[in-house]
């Protein structure tokens, strides 16, 4: 998929059967947004409601995210494209295995060199070792500038975590504003 264009790569992500989760979801969830982004926000795999719906981040998290946006004078759609890791559902909402992880991984790639936005931002450890390549605590990521592709990637909490730790919540506005 490393030449596909958009339409193209859409059309190949809804083919995909190389690993188990597209079995057990109801659809592919591609990915959302301004295809020339300014920034690139990656989350770890669709939940039930994005399931449903075929687009990332439209449960609680999402409504955190899009407030998220909201305080950097952002909006959904607007110079910001979301995306995730996986594109299918993990079964029971649980992180995607390594290999799920690796076989998907492509097509997050091929999307990054396709949108080639000035920032990415990885909301949660899954995201931030995914693109970085690596593995490493959550806390170790943050507050630091890395590179992914040639393009400054920065890691900040997962919305659905701040839902459940909210004194993390002024962490995560540290993380934005760098």
């Amino acid at each position: 998929c490393a030449s596909l264009g958009w339409a193209e790569l859409k059309a190949c992500v809804r083919a995909c059967a190389a690993c188990a989760l597209r079995a057990g979801c109801k659809q592919t969830v591609f990915g959302v947004g301004d295809e020339q982004a300014d920034l690139l926000f990656v989350g770890e795999g669709p939940g039930a409601e994005e399931d449903e719906r075929g687009e990332p981040f439209v449960g609680q998290a999402g409504q955190l995210l899009d407030n998220m946006l909201l305080a950097i004078k952002l909006k959904r759609g607007r110079a910001v494209y979301i995306g995730n890791v996986v594109k299918c559902r993990p079964p029971g909402n649980l992180t995607p295995l390594p290999e799920e992880i690796k076989l998907c991984l492509p097509y997050l790639q091929r999307q990054i060199q396709l949108i080639r936005p000035r920032v990415i931002v990885a909301l949660g450890k899954t995201a931030a070792t995914a693109l970085l390549g690596r593995d490493a605590t959550l806390a170790s990521l943050r507050g630091t500038v890395h590179d992914c592709q040639g393009i400054p990637l920065i890691v900040t909490y997962h919305p659905a975590y701040l839902l459940r730790t909210p004194p993390d919540k002024a962490k995560a506005w540290q993380d934005l504003r760098l």
